[in-house]
């Protein structure tokens, strides 16, 4: 299993992509060729490669996660600075290419590489379907949407995959939000949604007007809301100002998850189908900065409670007891005591001898 990112010199002669970079995902890892070994001013263009047998080593840093998220990869290293990135997987002019980039170098990943628009994620129209039981529901007459009712499991609005409820959003007024909380109705409520691939509640108001209410205590509302997010993070409160923010909001994003379902597929079989090669069972150098990179485990005192190769606290505890040393029946042991417990113990040791 590979746990550290490399960097290595690409062997091809006059190659325009001269480093190579191993990412630690999955059990061997995914080999990339690299216009530079880290995206410092600008995007880093990378192609597919694989990792040869006598690669030269220029950097090996330890890494603290590599996930794959659709069509990227997110990568941090157990370093102070320059530790975070993230890889994109996307087609210019109908052919695939990858980009290596960081919070600096991109303001958003778009893993697809659209321009944005007045559409949501470039389609042409959305089908959103609203539950029967929704009243007086959104018509989006200003956006680019086909609307059909049915019952939905979860949620007021949302966008179906193959006939399956991928994305759901829940429509809240801030006085049918209180309601909801108040009456014990919110938690149920969010785990249904959070049973979904994609789901969020929607409020139709500010949320400083939270603290505006007089037919309840605010923070009686402000506490529940939190406790509420603690518990169920994967489902977002999102508080839209006014009725038509909300609807634009639930728009997007119903658009943006249903894009990141069908493409989470796609995106697994091309990453899957990137080339990589075992390393060899050999130790490499590690080339981190001094004061970067994973700490090093200190070695504990032997004299330390709980530390290996010598007898337990219990045992020591027992024999101080026994001989009448002053010891606590619970908590760490007296340097003296320990050291009484050594002493005692290599004396009978010599007298054996």
């Amino acid at each position: 299993m590979v746990d550290d990112f490399l960097v290595a010199r690409n062997p091809e002669p006059g190659s325009t992509l001269p480093f190579l970079i191993r990412l630690p995902l999955g059990p061997s890892g995914i080999v990339l060729k690299a216009r530079e070994a880290w995206p410092r001013t600008a995007k880093v263009y990378c192609h597919r490669a694989e990792w040869p047998d006598d690669a030269e080593i220029v950097e090996r840093t330890a890494v603290r996660s590599c996930v794959r998220r659709g069509a990227a990869i997110d990568l941090v290293l157990e370093r102070g600075r320059e530790n975070r990135s993230q890889f994109v997987l996307t087609h210019v002019k109908g052919r695939e290419a990858i980009f290596w980039q960081t919070a600096r170098t991109a303001k958003q990943a778009r893993p697809q590489g659209r321009p944005p628009t007045a559409r949501a994620g470039g389609r042409e129209s959305l089908d959103i379907v609203v539950d029967s039981h929704e009243r007086y529901a959104w018509k989006f007459s200003t956006l680019p949407v086909t609307l059909s009712k049915a019952a939905l499991a979860a949620g007021d609005y949302g966008v179906l995959a193959d006939g399956v409820l991928v994305a759901s959003v829940e429509r809240k007024s801030l006085a049918d939000l209180v309601s909801t909380l108040t009456g014990g109705k919110m938690r149920y409520l969010l785990a249904a949604l959070a049973a979904l691939p994609h789901a969020a509640v929607v409020v139709e108001d500010r949320y400083s007007k939270v603290f505006s209410l007089t037919q309840v205590r605010p923070l009686v509302v402000a506490e529940g809301l939190a406790e509420c997010q603690a518990r169920f993070p994967s489902v977002p409160i999102f508080f839209a100002e006014t009725r038509a923010l909300a609807e634009q909001w639930t728009f997007r994003f119903l658009a943006a998850s249903l894009d990141e379902f069908e493409n989470e597929s796609a995106a697994a079989a091309r990453i899957e189908a990137l080339p990589s090669v075992e390393l060899p069972n050999i130790e490499l150098p590690r080339l981190d900065a001094p004061g970067r990179g994973r700490r090093r485990a200190q070695p504990r005192s032997g004299n330390s409670e709980g530390s290996t190769g010598g007898p337990s606290p219990a045992v020591i505890r027992a024999w101080a007891m026994a001989e009448g040393l002053p010891v606590a029946d619970r908590g760490r042991l007296r340097p003296e005591t320990v050291a009484a417990y050594q002493a005692a113990h290599e004396a009978g040791s010599e007298q054996g001898a």
